[in-house]
């Protein structure tokens, strides 16, 4: 069983890095921002909720998103997963402690947090492109702002906590999406022996 976080700020291309690894290695891709934005176009009252936060930049509460995943992850295991790779959660520092305790009471463990690191001005650009793109509402530049400085001050404490535990693998988020891709491989791999 393999679990991984693949972390970074909005932008950094988390989501299209998960897809790609998830393939790869055989793990279920977790992306709470994809739960999230199903839940609101499908109305239920999850997603009604969530709707009101993401609009303004703000994260979902810890309990509506951890619930969610937790449910997400047991009916996984039924199914016979052999591990996930977590994009865009754990947020907070309650969200990761939340995570170690979820799955240790699976009987899993994270075994380490990738972190994509992309200076401030590029993940601005890529995330007004993904506007563009893919019709993104809440991709304006002021939510843009105000989401990285939630993930700075929120977000940035969780590398903290999986650092402490010896997890924590920052990767360079810059270049093309085959160059990223290659250098998160090389840290699997190299960790799988």
């Amino acid at each position: 069983m393999l679990n991984i976080i693949l972390f970074g700020p909005p932008g950094s291309g988390k989501g299209t890095q998960a897809k790609r690894i998830s393939e790869t290695q055989g793990l279920v891709h977790l992306s709470t921002g994809e739960i999230l934005r199903s839940a609101i176009a499908r109305q239920t009252p999850l997603g009604i909720l969530a709707k009101k936060y993401i609009e303004k930049g703000e994260l979902v509460p810890d309990e509506d998103v951890q619930q969610m995943l937790a449910n997400a992850v047991d009916r996984y295991l039924k199914e016979g997963a052999k591990g996930f790779i977590f994009d865009g959660f754990p947020r907070n520092l309650s969200q990761a402690e939340f995570l170690d305790k979820m799955l240790e009471e699976r009987g899993m463990q994270v075994d380490y947090l990738i972190s994509l690191e992309v200076d401030h001005d590029e993940l601005v650009r890529r995330l007004l492109a993904r506007r563009e793109q893919e019709g993104r509402s809440d991709d304006t530049l002021e939510v843009i702002e105000n989401r990285l400085a939630v993930y700075n001050k929120l977000t940035l404490p969780v590398i903290e906590h999986y650092k402490a535990q010896g997890k924590f693998y920052p990767v360079n988020g810059m270049g093309t999406i085959e160059e990223v891709n290659r250098r998160i491989c090389a840290i699997i791999n190299q960790k799988r022996g």
